[in-house]
């Protein structure tokens, strides 16, 4: 049964698929009111009262935060660079990359009792959440995320030279997953958030490559 519904998710996913990398292409899954993309920058009001959560430890399941998103199949590597006007508990700005509403990740910036962390809330059915709490505000954060095989690795930077590694998570190959900005104000009345220089850039299947190897 799990599988047949990943092929499902599998099927509706690239029927929707966007394949563009400009902002100004890219479709929302929950549009905000106010928002401007201008010079390949999106500064947006992240709505109240919004996030993406499923079911574990708080018992309720929400999925109406701001996400701007392209579709990609294959093997990519994405990358965006985010800050925000953090203000209240969990106001959040990062990089999602999404199959369905069952089985997602997003990984950024959250405020959290007045300190800044990496955090990274992955999905399978039901979600967990990891943090690494930073010593002081930062300006903004470089996100990159490698999805090879059945594995998305998940890297963080504060220049977009030196990154490193925080997560790595299991995600179904061979399906088109959904890639772009995401934020929520889970507890908060709203704040500004801006991301820019959002890039996917392909990478050769590595299952292929080993056969191209093996039968030349």
């Amino acid at each position: 049964m799990k599988t047949k519904t990943l092929l499902i998710a599998c099927v509706a996913a690239f029927t929707t698929s966007a394949y563009a990398q400009t902002l100004e292409k890219m479709q929302w899954f929950n549009e905000p009111e106010s928002y401007t993309i201008q010079d390949g920058t999106l500064e947006m009001d992240v709505p109240a009262q919004t996030d993406f959560w499923r079911i574990a430890h708080y018992g309720f399941t929400v999925d109406d935060g701001p996400f701007l998103y392209a579709t990609y199949g294959g093997e990519f590597e994405a990358k965006i660079k985010v800050s925000g006007d953090y203000r209240e508990r969990f106001d959040q700005a990062g990089m999602m990359i999404r199959m369905d509403h069952e089985n997602y990740v997003k990984f950024g910036i959250e405020f959290v009792d007045g300190k800044f962390n990496i955090s990274a809330v992955v999905t399978h059915h039901t979600s967990d959440w990891s943090v690494i709490q930073l010593e002081k505000p930062i300006p903004y954060l470089w996100l990159k995320a490698v999805r090879r095989l059945d594995a998305i690795e998940l890297f963080y930077s504060f220049d977009d030279k030196e990154y490193t590694m925080m997560r790595t998570l299991w995600m179904q190959d061979n399906c088109p997953l959904q890639v772009g900005p995401v934020a929520a104000c889970p507890d908060g009345q709203g704040f500004k958030a801006r991301f820019s220089d959002f890039k996917v850039k392909h990478l050769p299947d590595q299952r292929r490559v080993e056969w191209l190897k093996n039968n030349q």
